[in-house]
């Protein structure tokens, strides 16, 4: 049984839990009949919901609707999963429309949309729900601005707060993305206007992107924005808002802050582990990588782990180039090209035969056009349709006097030049860092940075390595 429980519908197929093993094993054949509620389970994407229908059935699965009736041997199944699909779409939008009818609604009679900052709890108020600030976690949030304010960095705010075991509103430790989030977007505590009694709402919208299947936060005009003061809110004063905005707005030299969230620029930064927490390793300096979670949430929450990024890339290289060295992967790579080199021989052998059956057409075509000249004259249209029929043949004549040419590249001579291409592995990969890390993901897996006794170690698919250079205290267990 496949199951995707507490998953919305609109997420795609293979990026839900129990669809991601029925694809899996569909196209493995463990099954030959697949019996669902209705088409809707499998996805309520149009678009999608035939392209993963196709799939099954094109494996011979046999697949039955219980609730809508659909049968994938029946005679009208097509014009069946496209209504079923279209139905499924619209009720998707028109529950969309109708949630956010509804939440306006509650914003237009004084009660609150969407999610809780943290600071505020949500008390019911007749029909509606109305925010009202939790005074002890007020008090939170003006010490975070003022410290701010005064110069204290993401880092050591998120820090002292964990060390003070003061939990966020999900009961989880803080990090750097909750306290400063995105300026532009108006996200993290630090720049939600709501703080200074302005509740702003509708700014944003997910959006799915038709080729990942991924919902993306897109903002909406501003136009379209709900602004409304609401001084019963306000937590922090004016002066203080006005001071973190101020701080935020200067260069990171100049005491400032810098925005995060940018793309990775390293090769590994993120696809490595921590072996203390199991948290992400990401480049921590222009030299290092360390815990994300040591870095934004402080010792209290990871003891963390530090390496040298030279050390750690120079390993991880060695062990892809080893492996992509292995006879077992020379042979892959030798079957793969000798495949590609017959299907372009193969390629070139139709064009010519292609070629020789437009030759005889031209020729026919010519001949008939100077036998209409011969019996009714010329004219302006025939001549030019002689001249474009004469101009084509000679352009095939001519290609087909060189003849089909012969393959010059064997897969044998492919593989002698294999070795030179991985001498400077790392130049190659870095000419295009996110391309690089797609594929680096699927053949790396999660290797995990870990400390014992002082060294730092890197667990790989491909062993265990001691990387030299950077120490960690003895004390890390």
């Amino acid at each position: 049984m496949y199951s995707d429980e507490g998953t919305s519908g609109t997420t795609p197929v293979i990026q839900r839990q129990g669809g991601a093993r029925l694809i899996t094993d569909a196209l493995a054949g463990r099954f030959e009949v697949l019996i669902v509620e209705g088409l809707d389970r499998l996805s309520r994407d149009q678009v999608e919901q035939e392209r993963t229908v196709r799939r099954l059935e094109h494996r011979g699965i046999h697949i039955i609707g219980v609730a809508d009736g659909y049968d994938s041997e029946s005679a009208g199944r097509k014009i069946h999963r496209t209504m079923r699909g279209l139905i499924n779409e619209i009720y998707l939008d028109d529950l969309r429309h109708k949630t956010h009818r509804g939440l306006a609604g509650q914003l237009s009679r004084g009660g609150h949309a969407g999610g809780l900052s943290y600071g505020y709890r949500s008390v019911p108020a007749g029909e509606i729900h109305k925010l009202e600030i939790v005074e002890a976690e007020a008090e939170h949030v003006r010490w975070i601005y003022a410290q701010y304010a005064d110069g204290w960095s993401c880092q050591r705010i998120a820090a002292d707060l964990n060390v003070r075991g003061i939990k966020t509103g999900r009961g989880s430790t803080w990090a750097v993305s909750a306290l400063y989030g995105s300026p532009a977007k108006g996200s993290g505590m630090l720049c939600n206007e709501i703080y200074r009694g302005r509740l702003i709402w509708n700014r944003s919208q997910w959006v799915k992107d038709p080729d990942s299947g991924k919902r993306i936060r897109t903002e909406r005009p501003q136009d379209e924005w709900y602004v409304e003061e609401r001084p019963e809110l306000r937590i922090v004063s004016d002066e203080l808002w006005s001071a973190v905005r101020s701080r935020m707005g200067r260069p990171t030299g100049q005491g400032g802050s810098s925005g995060h969230g940018c793309q990775p620029r390293t090769l590994f930064g993120g696809l490595l582990r921590c072996g203390f927490c199991g948290g992400a390793v990401v480049a921590t300096s222009a030299r290092h990588y360390g815990c994300v979670a040591r870095k934004d949430r402080g010792e209290s929450v990871c003891r963390g782990v530090t390496a040298f990024r030279k050390d750690v890339d120079a390993a991880l290289l060695n062990a892809i180039r080893e492996e992509l060295m292995t006879p077992a992967s020379l042979e892959i790579l030798k079957a793969s090209v000798g495949e590609i080199l017959e299907d372009r021989q193969r390629s070139i052998r139709s064009h010519a035969t292609s070629s020789s059956g437009r030759r005889k057409e031209l020729d026919a075509e010519i001949q008939r056009l100077v036998d209409a000249i011969a019996a009714v004259g010329i004219s302006p249209a025939l001549r030019d349709r002689l001249q474009q029929a004469e101009s084509e043949l000679a352009q095939l004549i001519a290609i087909q006097s060189v003849g089909v040419p012969q393959q010059t590249i064997s897969a044998e001579a492919v593989l002698t030049r294999y070795p030179k291409a991985f001498e400077d592995l790392a130049s190659m990969l870095q000419s295009d860092v996110q391309k690089a890390r797609e594929h680096l993901r699927r053949l790396i897996g999660r290797p995990v940075l870990r400390a014992e006794a002082g060294d730092v170690l890197l667990e790989t698919w491909a062993g265990r390595y001691v990387l030299p250079g950077k120490k960690q205290p003895n004390d890390q267990h």
